[in-house]
């Protein structure tokens, strides 16, 4: 198993970049980055090695959350923390959602809610085709499973046996304006799921063992894709923005930022 202090490290050093990058540009979707954090670093960290060619894919199908992803990309030495001011700016590589062609170690541009899992599975069946035996993964938000595409998709991930296709939901029961489930209700998830011919895994999002131990089950072969319901907390580590919907998109006043950086600061130091 994946060392889980290191990673559990790695996570903090990337929930305060995601607060630095959100205070120093003004803008950003800071609550889901904070709650997806966790299994996204994990992913890069366990199975993304970016000098490898063919290698396992990452879709940020939830394209709203990039600072999570900007600051795992600096981790791996692809985004300078210099850069984070330019953040969602005019002809800044660091925009609002992953756009490929300014950093091509983005593995899809995405946006358009509920498009990027069909981007994934597109990519599992060709990987299939050429004998690539890396896996794909698809991070989703719970909202964006409203979107009719995604259920298109997971039929279609399913009918294949795409086993090798990680389908990630950050399960933080928060959209923009209030409860997920308030609007269109989701529940029973797993249920649904499991009855689209998925493999289903629940775990606790912010439980660096549980997620490993989920991503190192997905790995044994089934003959169906997997499904991981990643039960996470919007705004996750901040104490003002925990479980709060005004977080899903919002810029930090200084004040708030050293609150954040206190905040993260007292749950694990460095």
């Amino acid at each position: 198993m994946a060392d889980i202090k290191q990673l559990e490290a790695v996570c903090l050093r990337n929930r305060r970049r995601i607060v630095d990058m959100v205070h120093a540009a003004g803008v950003g979707h800071v609550g889901g980055s904070l709650s997806v954090i966790d299994v996204l670093t994990a992913i890069y960290e366990t199975d993304v090695n970016l000098s490898e060619s063919p290698r396992a894919r990452v879709v940020l199908s939830k394209g709203h959350v990039t600072p999570a992803l900007y600051a795992e990309l600096t981790e791996k030495g692809v985004v300078s923390e210099e850069e984070y001011p330019t953040f969602r700016q005019v002809n800044s590589r660091l925009q609002g959602h992953p756009y490929e062609p300014d950093i091509p170690e983005v593995d899809a541009t995405t946006g358009l809610l509920g498009q990027g899992f069909s981007i994934a599975v597109g990519m599992a069946l060709a990987k299939r085709t050429m004998g690539d035996d890396h896996f794909v993964y698809a991070i989703c938000g719970d909202g964006e499973a409203q979107e009719g595409q995604i259920w298109e998709a997971l039929m279609c991930a399913a009918h294949y046996g795409l086993d090798r296709l990680v389908f990630v939901v950050d399960n933080n029961g928060l959209s923009s304006h209030g409860p997920v489930n308030e609007s269109i209700n989701l529940e029973p998830l797993a249920d649904k799921l499991a009855a689209f011919g998925l493999r289903v895994i629940e775990i606790d999002g912010h439980d660096m063992s549980q997620i490993v131990a989920a991503l190192e089950e997905a790995h044994v072969a089934c003959g169906a894709p997997t499904a991981i319901i990643s039960h996470t907390v919007k705004g996750k580590g901040v104490s003002f923005m925990e479980n709060n919907p005004a977080w899903h998109s919002k810029g930090l006043s200084d004040e708030e930022y050293e609150i954040a950086l206190r905040d993260l600061g007292a749950k694990g130091g460095e």
